[in-house]
């Protein structure tokens, strides 16, 4: 069945993970914060019809196979056990595999994006200052709103969260809000 036509569409960034790279502990604690509000707006974003698109990478272990990724970071000796087990993507949620920090980069993500006419991106997930931020930076160039929910992204520490919060609002005229504000 083909899926309604949405001009937004989730993004969520590096949350299917082992969490093992260096502060991996630090960031996987601010993960599991930003974890709990994503799967509501990812509850909200499916509620609403909207497209629900992870975009991960895989620590260098590449692998075509998402299940087996997606297995491998629900094992019990996984530092993102928990986060992986509540943000595992639905059957008609996309996922793709990226190959460094922004999520156009490498992938067919912006392909995708025109095929269900998305023009607004709701950006979530870790590393704030990085993967998120090159993220929205490549999608601002490409002309696509953005919205950031503050409370649905994360890094190791609050201090690059708070320059990146910047970041998104001054340089990229991201909307910044609580994800219990976002309407899809």
């Amino acid at each position: 069945m083909p899926r309604k036509q949405s001009k937004t569409a989730l993004l969520i960034l590096d949350m299917i993970s082992e969490f093992e790279y260096p502060d991996g502990e630090r960031i996987v604690r601010s993960a599991r914060k930003a974890a709990r509000n994503i799967a509501r707006l990812r509850e909200r974003a499916h509620a609403a019809d909207t497209p629900v698109i992870y975009v991960n990478d895989t620590a260098g272990k590449w692998e075509s196979d998402q299940k087996s990724f997606i297995q491998r970071c629900r094992q019990p000796e996984s530092r993102g056990r928990d986060i992986a087990e509540l943000l595992a993507p639905a059957p008609q949620d996309y996922f793709m595999f990226k190959p460094r920090h922004s999520a156009f980069f490498g992938t067919p993500l912006h392909t995708l994006l025109e095929q269900l006419h998305v023009r607004r991106l709701v950006a979530t997930g870790i590393t704030s200052h990085q993967c998120v931020l090159f993220t929205a930076m490549d999608a601002h160039v490409r002309e696509f709103e953005l919205l950031i929910p503050s409370d649905c992204i994360g890094a190791g520490a609050a201090a690059d969260t708070k320059h990146a919060l910047y970041i998104f609002s001054h340089a990229l005229m991201a909307k910044i809000s609580n994800s219990r504000q976002l309407r899809f």
